[in-house]
């Protein structure tokens, strides 16, 4: 095993955990890194990692007056997104991963992966990271220990999480359980073999085993398949835990509103991948005397409290946001975020000057610039410069706008769940739920057109449940269960208010029926005031929707005619969408909540 054989595992670790110890050794006997580093997480670690990352030409360094301590990574243009298809979780019962999930027996599955992993690390350094998920002084801190043969990795999970020594102490002094995530390129280095810039495997298997809480990844060394504290343990491992312990992991922004009263609101919101999550999470609002600060832009962890209120708490420490679209004109805070510097940027374009940009990022667009797979590229390429799907990678307490709140372990009360998706037709601007149950409803029934944040068709309607779809880590009728199950843990005075909304809708020219964007507050001001008893609405078979005049417009361009035409449900195309909500439920069988059956035949009886 290179130079491990002249260092005894045991006594070069520092720490004292019997499990994670014991781990860690299994680990190396069956891949054979050259060399086994425990990732300490201090700023001396980080500069000689990336140092090594832009010596051997996977980061390439930008210039530090622009972006300070800042690098931009380009993948293996196979190795570019999600890879759903290969994405599965192996319960124990092939019914517990349901009809969403990717399901193989956990025995076959553990037979494969140890002969892929068998040797992988040969050549290389095998990292490892311990990490907690949300607050360490939480009262029930979610550790876990990634072990990757990836140094990206490493500097990228440095920004996405809470890392290193102090989370390892914490561990060790607590006999802490955690969750051990094991992630190899699968690109081992025969002696003399060069390297090169971006290391992967064809072969790429993102498996989760939600009943002893472990994740292993082979083959990829990009986004959610690589930072495994993401989507595999925050969203689909702990949505296992959350089933089992009794809250929720979700696919969730959080932001907080102040009125002009200096009364405050916090909001979460799902959002299926590139659908304007970051944007709203990082609202700049357009309307006078309100004030918008963020807790976190992707994933929230919801427990209800000793009043029976849902917290929410926010368990990253950075954003990983989808880059084009993120703009100086659309959203201002993640770009002073973003210009602060240390982040890395992957499958972006190189300016001429070492700074970096993508599609959307200004409205000049850059005369040449080298593409995100190092061509020359001028406007008249007929390619983008970024990848649709390339990201930013950026330390959450750099944005201005964070609330103090997000320090907070144990998070704060919501008083309002938004459920959204990318629809032209059919779906409101705005339609508050009936009930809490009706909600549910709403959630479950979530659908967007994809987009390029998950390899496939792009513009293909598809059903998303919470925007949970690719994440749920166990079955989706079981899910949806849970949700409703949890309620009675509420105080019903306390649940938040759920509302669908849709900035997507197209109008009859075909443009966008709402402005969007710094606009969206004008929508989230008149959920509030629906909370508050103030504002006014329509009922129509789907719920509350607002009335033309009833959202403020002041200093906008639209009439409440053109808000009544955002708004408008049309029952020929609710007709249509029935039938497609019963085709998606069908696929549930018996595990679909009597809730939600209900709810469906409600909505249809209304329909009429």
């Amino acid at each position: 095993m290179g130079d491990l054989a002249q260092q005894p595992l045991l006594e070069k670790a520092p720490t004292t955990h019997a499990a994670l110890l014991a781990w860690v050794e299994e680990v190396a006997e069956l891949t054979q890194p050259d060399r086994i580093h425990w990732v300490d997480g201090s700023e001396q670690e980080n500069t000689r990692l990336t140092d090594e990352l832009v010596a051997a030409g996977t980061l390439t360094r930008l210039n530090q007056e622009i972006f300070p301590n800042s690098f931009a990574a380009f993948s293996d243009p196979a190795d570019v997104a999600r890879v759903e298809e290969q994405t599965f979780i192996c319960s124990e019962k092939e019914h517990d991963a349901g009809f969403t999930n990717n399901w193989m027996a956990p025995a076959e599955m553990k037979q494969k992966l140890r002969g892929l992993f068998a040797g992988s690390m040969r050549g290389r350094t095998m990292y490892v990271i311990p990490f907690v998920m949300g607050h360490l002084d939480a009262e029930d801190p979610k550790f876990g220990v990634e072990i990757t043969d990836s140094a990206y990795v490493v500097a990228s999970m440095r920004i996405m999480a809470r890392i290193g020594t102090d989370v390892l102490n914490r561990m060790t002094e607590t006999n802490a359980f955690f969750v051990p995530a094991l992630h190899s390129l699968g690109a081992p280095l025969e002696a003399g073999q060069a390297d090169v810039p971006w290391p992967c495997n064809p072969d790429k298997w993102i498996v989760h085993f939600p009943e002893e809480r472990s994740i292993w990844s082979f083959g990829s060394g990009y986004g959610g398949n690589a930072l495994l504290g993401k989507k595999c343990y925050a969203l689909r491992i702990a949505s296992v835990m959350a089933r089992d312990e009794g809250w929720l992991a979700e696919h969730m922004l959080i932001l907080k509103l102040t009125s002009p009263e200096q009364k405050t609101y916090y909001v979460s919101a799902a959002f299926p991948s590139a659908c304007g999550k970051t944007n709203l999470a990082l609202l700049d609002p357009t309307i006078e005397g309100w004030k918008v600060e963020t807790l976190g832009d992707d994933i929230t962890w919801m427990r209800f409290g000793k009043e029976g209120e849902l917290r929410a708490v926010n368990p990253e420490a950075g954003l990983f946001g989808v880059a084009p679209g993120t703009g100086w004109g659309t959203n201002p805070n993640a770009m002073r975020a973003i210009a602060k510097g240390n982040s890395i940027f992957t499958n972006v374009a190189l300016t001429d000057d070492g700074g970096v940009w993508w599609e959307g990022m200004t409205e000049e667009v850059p005369a040449h610039l080298t593409d995100w797979q190092g061509n020359s590229w001028t406007p008249d390429s007929d390619k983008p410069a970024a990848h649709p799907n390339s990201r930013f990678c950026t330390p959450i307490d750099q944005i201005d706008m964070l609330a103090e709140e997000y320090h907070s372990p144990n998070g704060v009360e919501l008083s309002a769940i938004l459920f959204g998706g990318r629809r032209k037709t059919t779906i409101p601007l705005v339609t508050e739920a009936r009930s809490w149950s009706n909600g549910i409803f709403m959630g479950s029934t979530l659908s967007s057109e994809t987009t390029a944040a998950a390899a496939g068709a792009v513009g293909v309607v598809r059903r998303d449940p919470m925007a949970m779809l690719p994440f749920i880590g166990y079955d989706a009728g079981d899910y949806l269960n849970h949700w409703v199950n949890l309620s009675a843990k509420a105080n019903p005075e306390r649940l938040p208010k759920i509302f669908l909304v849709n900035w997507f809708r197209r109008n009859a020219q075909g443009g966008f029926a709402w402005p969007g964007f710094g606009d969206n507050a004008r929508v989230l001001k008149w959920a509030i005031e629906r909370l508050e008893g103030k504002a006014d609405a329509v009922e129509t078979p789907i719920g509350f929707v607002p009335t033309g005049d009833s959202i403020d417009l002041k200093g906008l361009d639209m009439t409440p005619a053109q808000v009544e035409e955002a708004v408008r449900v049309d029952p020929a195309e609710w007709k249509t969408e029935l039938a497609s909500i019963e085709e998606w439920f069908a696929n549930f069988g018996g595990s679909l909540p009597d809730a939600l059956q209900a709810e469906l035949a409600a909505l249809k009886s209304r329909l009429g």
